[in-house]
């Protein structure tokens, strides 16, 4: 267990008597005090008192009492006093005690004869239990003068300094430059589940609901073909199948639906370049399907279906079988007519390139499409504002909806909230994201400035078992403040 230690030498800085008779503490000296917290927690001060210029009168006694006292003065704990007494003072003492078994002083950690223009020294040791209020807090000797038949000859303070100074620890909480995008490359995928008849791979808008489906296929392309701010670079089309019929058969399916949606696509965009569109197809989804097994709490036997899903091995088509033969028939049924639908489908995904915008257009991007935007653009308009400015914390954090993955955002953003002392928001923004070793770091730090020790000694510790070394660093200075501060 370490210990913290002042150890000094002190010429007392004595106040003035209160019934101005005596000025004893000026003459006294205090040599190598020391001041520690111990390993069982107490508060243990050593020191020596050097009398070498007390001169005392022979009818005192000097009863001094070492106290501590809080920085603010509202706390205090005394210590085991030490007495010094004139010649005539200390034979009357000893006489009365011999006697009439009376102690003049209880509790006294020395008692000493001074002998005026004499080499005398008193070696001082004690200890009370730790507190935390005395953590920047003084040590004050106060001094009482008794004379004869025991009258108050005055009393006086003096301080010996400062203990058990403040710890503050500085940890590693590092702003993260974020890194140019060259070419601002961004992508959208969406899902177009058209109805076609058995066996067929002709799109027809005006069966069923596909006229809907197909606007909404047209109005997702036609929003990045008719912004100047974005080139599109490519159109990637994926064909699935659902499993009803053979494994070949929906191979083959989910080819022909998947070329037929993109030559419709073609037909109905004809602005876009058709060597910007590249198709291919999965055939049977079983991933999907198990997807919407999952979330359909009220079908029967739904943990067998899992079952069979998770353990029918390369044989796609006995898996189909086994779940034919569930009973009862109302089980597949029901497969057939509500969860296989919505993994027939085509996805498809845009990709475009963004142009780079100034910081005056992106102030106002940032306010409806920070994703339009890079990490190091919102940075720069954050900047623009002034760091720790309102305007400042908010555009990092809109980057964060925009980029909630991205390591850089998310610890800037989390970042710039601790230093505006928002720490419960960053907290829930550090909950959602990756748990990546910088930003766990920077959740303990958040726990700290929040007073949540206990959570980020946890957060502090995943970062170092993550392989972030200045989480470790960070975790012992950490673990010595909470030693330094426990009573």
């Amino acid at each position: 267990m370490k210990k913290y230690i002042i150890s000094l030498v002190f010429v007392l800085a004595a106040g003035i008597p209160v019934l101005g008779q005596t000025s004893y503490l000026s003459e006294i000296k205090i040599v190598n005090r020391e001041v520690a917290k111990t390993a069982d927690r107490q508060a243990r001060v050593k020191m020596t008192v050097n009398l070498d210029n007390l001169d005392i009168k022979k009818q005192h006694s000097l009863r001094v009492v070492p106290v501590i006292l809080s920085a603010d003065g509202s706390q205090e704990q005394e210590l085991p006093p030490f007495v010094v007494n004139g010649k005539v003072r200390d034979k009357m003492q000893q006489r009365t005690e011999a006697f009439e078994h009376v102690d003049f002083n209880p509790g006294a950690v020395a008692k000493i004869r001074r002998k005026n223009g004499e080499a005398q020294t008193v070696d001082y040791e004690a200890s009370v239990p730790f507190k935390r209020w005395m953590i920047g807090g003084n040590l004050q000797l106060r001094a009482y003068v008794t004379g004869c038949a025991q009258c108050n000859d005055g009393d006086e303070t003096a301080t010996t300094g400062d203990i058990f100074l403040p710890m503050t620890p500085a940890y590693y909480s590092p702003f993260i430059q974020p890194k140019e995008e060259i070419v601002k490359r961004r992508s959208e995928t969406r899902s177009a589940r058209l109805q076609f008849r058995q066996d067929s791979y002709r799109i027809e808008p005006k069966y069923k609901g596909n006229q809907a489906e197909l606007d909404t296929v047209s109005n997702s392309i036609a929003l990045v073909k008719d912004n100047d701010d974005l080139t599109i670079t490519g159109i990637y089309v994926t064909g699935y199948a659902s499993p009803e019929g053979t494994f070949a058969y929906n191979m083959k399916l989910s080819e022909r639906r998947a070329k037929a949606f993109t030559e419709y696509m073609k037909d109905d965009l004809k602005a876009i370049d058709p060597q910007l569109y590249h198709v291919d197809w999965k055939g049977e989804d079983w991933t999907g399907l198990r997807e919407e097994v999952v979330k359909c709490s009220d079908l029967p036997k739904r943990e067998e279906v899992l079952d069979i899903i998770d353990h029918c091995g390369d044989d796609k088509d006995a898996c189909e079988k086994q779940l034919k033969a569930l009973v009862p028939s109302t089980i597949y049924q029901y497969l057939l007519k509500e969860l296989y639908p919505a993994v027939r489908r085509n996805e498809y995904r845009i990709e475009y390139n963004v142009r780079h915008f100034t910081v005056e257009e992106g102030r106002e991007m940032i306010k409806n499409h920070p994703e339009l935007m890079s990490v190091s653009e919102i940075q720069q308009v954050a900047d623009s504002y002034g760091k720790g400015s309102p305007e400042y914390v908010n555009c990092l954090v809109s980057g964060v909806k925009a980029y909630p993955n991205d390591v850089t955002a998310v610890n800037n953003a989390a970042l710039a909230l601790m230093e505006a002392n928002r720490t419960d928001e960053a907290i829930r923004l550090l909950d959602n994201a990756p748990a990546e070793g910088e930003l766990l770091n920077m959740k303990g730090v958040v726990y700290v400035k929040a007073g949540n020790l206990e959570k980020a000694v946890q957060a502090f510790s995943e970062a170092q078992a993550k392989g972030y070394s200045q989480a470790g660093e960070n975790l012992t200075q950490l673990k010595q403040y909470m030693e330094y501060m426990a009573e």
